[in-house]
C-alpha cells in the first residue's frame, strides 16, 4: 500500500528568497510575505483533507506546515531528510557574489555540473535522501489517503526526479517550485515509473 495522493508543497517566503540570496541549509525564517503566502496555501490545502504532514526541520518549512495544522487538526512530524540542498559556503550569497569569488565552479554549477571546493552536497545525494523519506511515509498510507510534504525547492524538484525514475545527476526537467507553491503525485501501480506528476507549481497570488 501507499498513499494515493502525495502533495509536495513548497514553504513561504523569506527575506533570502526576496534578496535572492541562495538559501540551502541556513535556517531562515518566513517574513511577512511567507507568512501570507503560507496561510493562503494552506487554506486552499485543507478541504484535501491530509491524512498526514511531514516537514523538514528547518524553520521556514515548520511554519509552513503549521499554518495547515492550524487548518485541520493534523499535526505535522518532522524529518530532517527533508532539508533544502546544502550549498556549503555559498549559502547566504547571491549569484553576481558566487559568480565573482567562484567563476570556475560557477559555471561548472550553471551547466549541470557540480561544484567542487564549496563543501556543497551533490544533486543525488539530496535526491536520495528526499525520495526516500517521502516514499517511506508513504508507504504507511493508503489509497485514500493524502500525504502532505513540506520542504524545499531544490529537495523536491530533486526528490521528485527520483520518484519518477529519473537520474538527478543528469536530468533537469522540472522548474523550481514557486514559494509556497504545490505538486501532486499519485502512485502509477504495476507500471514504471513508480509515481505519476498530476499536477505542478500549483498556488494562489
Amino acid at each position: 500500500m501507499t498513499a494515493g495522493t502525495v502533495i509536495l508543497w513548497r514553504h513561504g517566503q523569506t527575506e533570502y528568497n526576496a534578496a535572492k540570496r541562495l538559501q540551502g541549509q541556513s535556517d531562515i525564517e518566513l517574513n511577512e510575505e511567507g507568512r501570507r503566502q503560507a496561510s493562503m496555501a494552506a487554506t486552499a490545502l485543507a478541504p484535501l483533507e491530509p491524512t498526514r504532514i511531514i516537514t523538514s526541520d528547518l524553520v521556514r518549512a515548520v511554519e509552513t506546515a503549521e499554518a495547515l495544522s492550524v487548518r485541520t487538526g493534523v499535526r505535522p512530524s518532522v524529518d530532517v531528510r527533508l532539508r533544502e540542498r546544502s550549498f556549503g559556503d555559498w549559502e547566504g550569497l547571491t549569484q553576481e557574489e558566487i559568480q565573482a569569488r567562484w567563476p570556475d565552479a560557477f559555471v561548472a554549477w550553471r551547466h549541470g555540473r557540480e561544484p567542487e571546493g564549496i563543501d556543497a552536497e551533490t544533486r543525488t545525494e539530496c535526491a536520495t535522501r528526499v525520495a526516500a523519506a517521502i516514499e517511506e511515509v508513504a508507504a504507511e498510507l493508503g489509497e485514500n489517503d493524502v500525504l502532505v510534504v513540506v520542504a524545499h525547492g531544490a529537495a523536491i524538484t530533486l526528490g521528485q526526479t527520483v520518484m519518477l525514475g529519473l537520474d538527478p545527476a543528469e536530468w533537469f526537467g522540472l522548474t523550481g517550485l514557486e514559494n509556497s507553491g504545490w505538486a501532486i503525485m499519485h502512485p502509477n501501480p504495476g507500471r514504471e515509473p513508480a509515481w505519476r506528476l498530476s499536477a505542478y507549481n500549483m498556488g494562489l497570488d
